[in-house]
């Protein structure tokens, strides 16, 4: 299939924008990596009008699938983890093309795995994390016990992620082979929930209890990152957090991310007088004592 493919892949190998070029064949066990694709060529572009192009080819009856993606789209897939096949892609593709050794660089930067980019990555799959235990619980409260345990899913999904986060590794597609590796007894959760013959109410109510204590173990780590942001000044107004270029990938979770942390008691509540003098902003301010930022 490679050599079929080379005058596509290298026609844009030519072209100076061009930083790299990876094939990625479907494995029989795993043709969820590809989309059911026979093959994948992903072209890494420094910039482009379109931040994804994608073009589906057919060869004696192999299905095709070319994407063409940005740097800066591929980096924030690799930071948010919106797009996980992109890193099958990354480590267990072909490199067909690697200008001045970015893929190579790449893959390095993946597998030690910055602090930095750890920290932002908890705090993100930490706020996705509280948003769906907390829909969860309040459709148990209401006895919709299918929703509940559809976002309990969810949930113990970005907790296994946090885990291997970690531990220094970057989340697969093959998430839960990870985890149980890492951390058996977030898949023993997972395992008891999807497979155990309790009733559903009986399953989410245990799974509820042990959660609860797993994220609050795990607070002050996923809390870091928006503390150490918010201490670059005094007081922020919401919209100031939602606009903040490192903050804006919490994306729609952040505020019920703040408001967790507000209960919790790590940010404080700053109300400032509004025009009207029983009205007030509320602003945010990191609680400075309840929290040791290393």
């Amino acid at each position: 299939m490679e050599q079929v493919l080379r005058p596509i892949y290298q026609e844009r190998a030519s072209q100076s924008n061009t930083l790299g070029v990876i094939l990625m064949e479907k494995r029989e066990e795993q043709s969820n990596v590809t989309d059911t694709f026979d093959t994948v060529l992903l072209i890494i572009v420094k910039e482009a009008e379109q931040p994804v192009f994608t073009k589906h080819y057919l060869y004696e009856g192999n299905k095709v699938a070319l994407h063409t993606v940005t740097e800066k789209l591929l980096r924030k897939w690799l930071l948010i983890g919106s797009n996980k096949k992109v890193v099958d892609w990354i480590f267990f593709g072909k490199v067909l093309f690697d200008r001045n050794e970015f893929l190579h660089k790449l893959k390095i930067e993946l597998q030690e795995f910055p602090f930095n980019g750890r920290k932002i990555k908890t705090g993100i799959q930490f706020s996705k994390l509280i948003r769906r235990y907390l829909e969860g619980k309040e459709y148990f409260d209401k006895g919709s016990y299918l929703d509940a345990y559809n976002h309990v899913v969810d949930s113990l999904h970005h907790l296994g992620r946090l885990s291997i986060i970690d531990s220094g590794l970057y989340p697969e597609v093959t998430v839960w082979a990870q985890v149980k590796k890492i951390e058996p007894a977030i898949y023993k959760l997972y395992e008891e929930l999807v497979m155990s013959n309790e009733p559903i109410e009986k399953r989410l109510e245990l799974l509820f209890i042990a959660s609860e204590f797993l994220i609050h173990s795990r607070t002050q780590d996923g809390a870091q990152h928006i503390l150490e942001v918010m201490q670059a000044k005094e007081t922020w107004t919401i919209q100031e957090l939602h606009d903040h270029n490192e903050l804006v990938n919490y994306s729609v979770d952040l505020e019920v991310f703040v408001e967790y942390l507000v209960d919790k008691g790590y940010i404080l509540i700053n109300p400032v007088v509004a025009k009207s003098e029983m009205i007030f902003h509320r602003h945010y301010k990191v609680n400075k004592e309840s929290l040791e930022i290393e």
